[in-house]
């Protein structure tokens, strides 16, 4: 067991005193938290930031308040709090922390939600602000041309003032992915959705169709002619997103529309991405990077762009238009099983630890 999950055994479950509550401090009892890729880099000692040892694990989750210090003035006890950055520690029943650490929620959204509402969810709505602007595609329109003929002679004439943009996702069924799809729907823009073969790809098409994807394909689909019959019905891609990098990125590049932008979030594959110098000359790219770890600390000051933020997704939550993405929720003391199935090759189920 540990020669597959080297990192399980470096986690132990302790009981601990709580902390003492300061003037600004909040006790939270935490309710939910996810388990992330950027968990386990943090635990293999691969993520850009590394909290001193010894810590406590998860970057993202939500908790109740309980009690607040005398100076605490935006939260009172009843109030769900998400972390405001990386770091906090939300692998825990109780904690206490600065109030400044927390951002509130609405407690009228499902707790899975708001569990995993301050990292995919807002990466997803970033990229598809941030680097370009994508139209959104407007209905047909039906026109009757009559002149002299009689009715049952009438031409009609479907006319589509605008298929609207479209974009492109390797990794489609990661947290981010499904919430990409979401997003995307829901603002008119159609999604071509990248995953690797795999024996359940059957399901996982209907599922990611079902959340509102446009077009499933697998990697190798990527490099076939029939790529074509896509793009009879979906403009060409103005975005694309790539959290795989290797030969998918490569792929996924050669759709992308003239001027077109690649963001890159992730690297699953542990592979470098790879671009043709003609895609730089011939077709003016562009190849971008995002970290939401780092947006967060561009706008520490700008809270009215975090607010807004915030309440444009749980807008969409509460219209049933942006949902969790398929969780499998755990007991903390089944934190080592939750560990080890987060790892597994294929995962398309979020492992979030029930605290």
């Amino acid at each position: 067991f540990n020669a597959l999950f080297p990192c399980v055994s470096l986690f132990r479950l302790k009981d601990l005193e709580v902390p003492k509550l300061g003037n600004s401090d909040v006790h939270v009892k935490m309710l939910a938290a996810p388990i992330n890729p950027a968990d386990i880099n943090m635990i293999q000692g691969t993520y850009a930031i590394l909290s001193p040892l010894p810590t406590v694990g998860g970057n993202e989750g939500v908790g109740e308040v309980l009690e607040v210090g005398s100076r605490v003035s935006a939260l009172k006890p009843g109030d769900w709090v998400i972390p405001a950055d990386t770091g906090l520690g939300t692998w825990r029943t109780r904690g206490v922390f600065p109030e400044e650490m927390l951002l509130k929620v609405p407690s009228d959204i499902p707790v899975l939600c708001a569990a995993t509402l301050s990292v995919n969810p807002c990466t997803a709505l970033r990229m598809l602000t941030d680097f370009e602007t994508l139209a959104p595609g407007k209905p047909a329109k039906q026109k009757e041309f009559w002149g002299d003929l009689p009715v049952s002679s009438a031409v009609k004439i479907q006319i589509c003032s605008h298929p609207g943009d479209s974009v492109i996702q390797n990794a489609a069924n990661s947290g981010v992915g499904q919430a990409v799809i979401q997003i995307a729907r829901a603002s008119g823009v159609k999604t071509i959705n990248v995953v690797r073969d795999r024996p359940d790809l059957p399901q996982l098409v209907e599922r990611l169709m079902a959340l509102g994807a446009d077009h499933v394909i697998t990697e190798e689909m990527l490099r076939k002619p029939e790529m074509k019959d896509i793009f009879k019905s979906t403009p060409k891609p103005r975005l694309a997103l790539n959290c795989v990098g290797g030969k998918s990125t490569t792929e996924m590049l050669r759709h992308l529309q003239p001027k077109g932008t690649m963001v890159t979030y992730g690297g699953m594959a542990k592979q470098p991405v790879m671009v043709p110098v003609s895609a730089f000359i011939f077709r003016d790219v562009r190849l971008r990077g995002f970290w939401m770890t780092q947006w967060r600390k561009d706008h520490a000051r700008d809270q009215e762009s975090v607010a807004g933020m915030m309440d444009t997704l749980c807008q969409l939550i509460r219209r049933g238009q942006l949902t969790a993405p398929a969780c499998t929720e755990v007991p903390l003391q089944d934190y080592r099983a939750a560990l080890e199935a987060s790892m597994k090759p294929f995962v398309s189920s979020k492992q979030i630890l029930l605290l």
